[in-house]
């Protein structure tokens, strides 16, 4: 939503520079940042300063980090099986529970990897 944290120290760097995309993924809801710049804003005040917007902003509100686990499996089905799947993000028991229905619905290896861990992607 771009209220607050890292995210504003990116868009007070990248917004003013034309040749920039700035990609808002997900739900933007009313009020926050996130939303202004998908409503159009020309300017965002951030750290007390105006920071004029003329990135590109690319809207992709269909892919949320808000989906609750038959949404993310619904959605799933429409992609390929990938080999492996990492789930990289949110808490343990959550993150292994979703795990554990990507395997039941789709058959599709899923593996919520230790903290720290590292993995070889080819």
């Amino acid at each position: 939503m771009a209220t607050g944290g890292r995210v504003l120290h990116h868009l007070e760097r990248l917004l003013p520079d034309p040749r920039n995309t700035v990609m808002v993924v997900g739900f933007a809801a009313l009020g926050t940042r996130a939303r202004d710049l998908v409503d159009g804003a020309k300017v965002l005040k951030m750290f007390g300063e105006y920071v004029p917007v003329r990135a590109r902003i690319a809207d992709v509100p269909h892919f949320s980090a808000h989906a609750d686990a038959a949404r993310i499996v619904d959605w799933l089905r429409g992609a390929p099986a990938p080999h492996t799947m990492y789930l990289v993000h949110g808490e343990p028991d959550a993150a292994e529970a979703l795990r554990d229905r990507i395997d039941g619905a789709l058959g599709w290896t899923a593996v919520v990897p230790r903290s720290g861990e590292r993995v070889l992607v080819r």
